[in-house]
């Protein structure tokens, strides 16, 4: 009896999906540079409510809270604190919105593609039916993307995108700094409701008292929902890179045939080499030796082939 891994697969797989008469030919090698960007209007509004978000609480936190502070050092260290936070969450969603996330390359299913892999006789490969590409090790695809993506995570709307493996550092950034200008909000959201009760609330915003309260509480109701949201999305992500299983791997509970890699092996890989400051930059790219490994090529032009399982047959 066949797993349910071996029958999420099969579906993936099965022949009839395959209309090799729909499929494009290999598409040229794109120019190097080239943006990567999903045209999808769901995933683009909700990158521009994360973006709207950011900048309420930033609006709050600056023109209701700290601006009209006595304080000028509280003011300052906070000011600058949150600033730089929001900044970095800011920059590592635009990374991970923009960054191709593993792409491999379109109707690359050709006799000559798999020619130049130079299988062994008895190995096989698998096409994906939907964009006609051979499907390497752990790649997935994505509906939204319409492309497969290698060690595909998921899709997530908030940033446009899927997480997969060449931009899951990206998206671990994002969720932990907004995590932390979460807390950080809420932290001062706390302090000035308790300087407002001990002061009078007309010196304490330059804003009118109702007003004051209800931007407050919106900052507040909006910091306890990321920082729940986010805080949960960062463990599972830092989960799947220490146990070296994506979350689709593990909805659809496929039985593991690959070596996993230890835990801080996995977490050097994601980040782009050894612990460093570059691990909290959004702005470093990933390791060349890391990305090494997983290169696929744009396919030598060709037909695409009818099959979805190809077997390498033995030359004699």
């Amino acid at each position: 009896m066949r797993s349910p891994a071996h029958r999420c697969r099969d579906i993936e797989r099965q022949a009839g999906y395959l209309q090799p008469e729909h499929c494009a030919p290999p598409p040229p090698r794109p120019r190097s540079g080239t943006m990567w960007f999903i045209r999808d209007g769901c995933g683009i509004v909700c990158g521009v409510i994360t973006w709207m978000l950011v900048f309420y609480a930033e609006f709050v936190v600056l023109f209701v809270m700290l601006l009209p502070s006595k304080s000028i050092a509280y003011s300052l260290v906070n000011g600058a604190l949150f600033n730089s936070l929001a900044f970095l969450a800011l920059a590592s969603h635009f990374r991970a919105m923009l960054t191709d996330p593993g792409a491999v390359p379109k109707g690359n299913a050709t006799k000559e593609f798999i020619e130049s892999l130079q299988l062994k006789p008895g190995q096989v490969v698998y096409k994906c039916p939907k964009c006609c590409s051979i499907k390497p090790d752990r790649a997935h695809h994505c509906s939204v993307c319409k492309r497969c993506i290698r060690k595909m995570d998921h899709h997530c709307p908030w940033v446009n995108n899927c997480v997969g493996e060449n931009n899951q550092k990206y998206f671990v950034l994002f969720t932990m700094y907004i995590a932390l200008i979460s807390l950080h909000a809420l932290m001062m959201v706390a302090f000035h409701f308790l300087y407002c009760f001990e002061e009078d609330w007309t010196k304490c915003s330059t804003f009118s008292p109702p007003a004051t309260v209800i931007l407050l509480i919106l900052l507040c109701f909006e910091g306890l929902l990321f920082l729940i949201f986010t805080s949960v999305m960062f463990g599972t992500q830092i989960h799947s890179i220490c146990t070296d299983e994506t979350g689709i791997e593990r909805l659809k509970g496929e039985t593991p045939t690959w070596q996993k890699t230890p835990c801080w092996e996995g977490m050097k890989a994601a980040f782009g080499g050894p612990l460093s400051l570059g691990w909290f930059n959004p702005f470093s790219d990933l390791s060349c030796e890391k990305r090494q490994s997983s290169r696929v090529h744009a396919a030598p032009q060709g037909e695409i082939v009818e099959e979805d399982v190809i077997e390498i047959q033995a030359e004699y």
